[in-house]
């Protein structure tokens, strides 16, 4: 049995307004599907899909995407200037560099150079 990847599906509590945020950083139009549902279908990449929840985010994500970025300083600075919030610095190792960052909900995602 083959399977693919049809969406990646975070839970927040405000479905509209994230689907917002991701696709301005995105490059995508947010949907509005239901007030528990909305999703942004980003050029090139999966859907991004937004569910409500009750409960709010308490610790780490088990998962987070990595966004290649040319210029992390500047995504970085354009993630935080439509609401995103800087998680320590730039790292860099033997493999590349990323930066830490939270939605405005506090999903955490990366933005990476190199491998």
């Amino acid at each position: 049995m083959r399977t693919r990847l049809d969406e990646i599906v975070l839970d927040c509590g405000d479905p509209q307004e994230l689907s917002r945020f991701w696709a301005l950083l995105l490059d995508g139009e947010p949907v509005r599907r239901s007030a528990d549902w909305s999703y942004v279908d980003p050029p090139d990449l999966p859907r991004l899909a937004f569910q409500r929840v009750p409960e709010s985010k308490t610790v780490k994500n088990r998962v987070h995407l990595d966004l290649l970025a040319d210029d992390i300083p500047a995504a970085t600075a354009e993630a935080v200037r439509l609401g995103a919030t800087a998680v320590g610095e730039v790292v860099t190792t033997p493999y590349g560099r990323f930066q830490v960052l939270a939605d405005p909900e506090g999903n955490e995602f990366c933005f990476v150079s190199g491998h």
